[in-house]
């Protein structure tokens, strides 16, 4: 798996892309969803979910959107590390979500060094917490 699972959601494909690209040539394994319904499908497929070690969710998309994404992940898989990227920066926004549990907020465009530092400590972090219940 190199350096752990991220799953990559957001409705724009190009964003997507260059956060795979990024991710990637770092040497995670990048899982994409275009929206919050495909990110909850994905991850939760069956009786085995996908494990990931960090998710990477946008805030405005179509069907079910990042506050809805971000609640059901919160509520069903509350040791994965959750990252918000949006374009639309609300402070208020930013603000109720870090007290629900989110781990950082970031406004796009991200910048390279920025989305890394962030990925790596939330990888780092669900990695711990994992060796902690194993052990």
């Amino acid at each position: 798996m190199g350096q752990g699972r991220i799953l990559v959601v957001d409705d724009e494909a190009h964003i997507r892309s260059t956060v795979n690209m990024v991710l990637t040539k770092a040497g995670y394994d990048v899982v994409e969803a275009e929206d919050g319904e495909k990110a909850i499908q994905t991850i939760k497929s069956g009786d085995n979910p996908l494990m990931v070690d960090m998710i990477l969710c946008d805030m405005q998309m179509p069907k079910i959107d990042g506050v809805g994404a971000i609640a059901h992940f919160l509520s069903q898989f509350p040791s994965v590390p959750i990252v918000v990227m949006t374009g639309h920066p609300d402070v208020q926004a930013a603000t109720k979500l870090m007290k629900q549990g989110v781990m950082d907020y970031l406004v796009k465009p991200i910048e390279k060094e920025k989305l890394l530092a962030v990925a790596e400590e939330a990888v780092n972090k669900h990695v711990l917490f994992k060796n902690h219940f194993r052990a």
